[in-house]
């Protein structure tokens, strides 16, 4: 055979390189389950919402202090109202291209297609409901609570091994009860509610001896809704990852790539921090329990 044209060989040597550098090159890899590049998906105020030009965000009703203010999620005020607007403005969508929907906290990360572009309630990002969900990047790190009122067996307990004997309670599906089941270990079921006002209310009639609650939540109970109750202590960090909370999205989005970058660009210019300084300055250091 006749050795092939020198301008051949060379073409053909371009083709095999090219074909080498793209099987070497680091790709792209998705996120939560979308499948696309975050660059490619991400112009602002152009991403694939439900509803073309607006961003629909979701949380329950009602919307609990310190993370809204007033009951209104929509005013920007509280650490979770705040923080979604912060978010949508990452995203290229001012306050007014935001909208509003009530979803109930178990419907948020249960299975199913989602009516929103993703929840903001005070989920925190588990291995068992990523199975369901696809979650952001954390924007708050979390502490669970015990609160119970001033003067009884359940507020002078020191340590986990002293909540054995009371009764607790805490709003079913959180990861508050899962620290008294799992933690805890109580000698008698906890009491499992739908929403946190019933926990309280239980509380306050003396139907629960004490209640599991994330810590700014607790500082909010005992300074402003049941004033004769008390911070027992909070739970430490049980190793692993630390507990988070996370935005919702519907499993597979092409969004969440996305909003987990728009988290990561408040957490890294410290707007976050600012955030949480604002709302959520009350929830100091409360004892631990051990």
């Amino acid at each position: 055979m006749h050795p092939a044209p020198r301008a051949l060989r060379r073409a053909a040597a371009v083709v095999v390189l090219l074909a080498a550098a793209v099987s070497c090159a680091p790709q792209p890899e998705a996120s939560g389950g979308a499948s696309a590049s975050a660059g490619s998906t991400c112009a602002k105020g152009k991403l694939a919402t439900r509803t073309s030009g607006k961003l629909t965000i979701a949380t329950d009703q009602p919307a609990y202090e310190p993370w809204f203010k007033d009951d209104d999620p929509a005013n920007g005020k509280g650490f979770e109202s705040a923080v979604a607007y912060a978010v949508a403005e990452q995203l290229g969508y001012a306050k007014d291209k935001v909208a509003w929907q009530t979803v109930p906290f178990n419907k948020a990360f249960a299975p199913g297609e989602k009516t929103f572009d993703f929840d903001i309630n005070q989920v925190s990002v588990s291995e068992e409901r990523k199975k369901a969900v696809d979650f952001s990047s954390g924007y708050y790190d979390v502490r669970q609570a015990v609160v119970a009122l001033k003067g009884s067996k359940a507020a002078k307990a020191k340590s986990i091994a002293d909540l054995k004997g009371v009764k607790l309670g805490a709003q079913v599906g959180t990861t508050s009860l899962d620290h008294i089941d799992d933690v805890v270990r109580p000698t008698q079921a906890a009491a499992v509610y739908g929403k946190n006002d019933q926990a309280k209310s239980a509380l306050k009639n003396g139907q629960v001896d004490a209640i599991v609650v994330d810590l700014p939540t607790a500082f909010y109970i005992t300074g402003a809704e049941v004033t004769d109750a008390t911070i027992v202590g909070q739970f430490e960090h049980q190793g692993g990852t630390p507990e988070q909370f996370g935005l919702v999205l519907d499993k597979g989005s092409a969004l969440t790539p996305c909003v987990s970058r728009a988290v990561n660009a408040l957490r890294e210019d410290g707007t976050l921090a600012e955030i949480e300084q604002q709302w959520l300055s009350d929830a100091v250091d409360a004892p631990v329990l051990k």
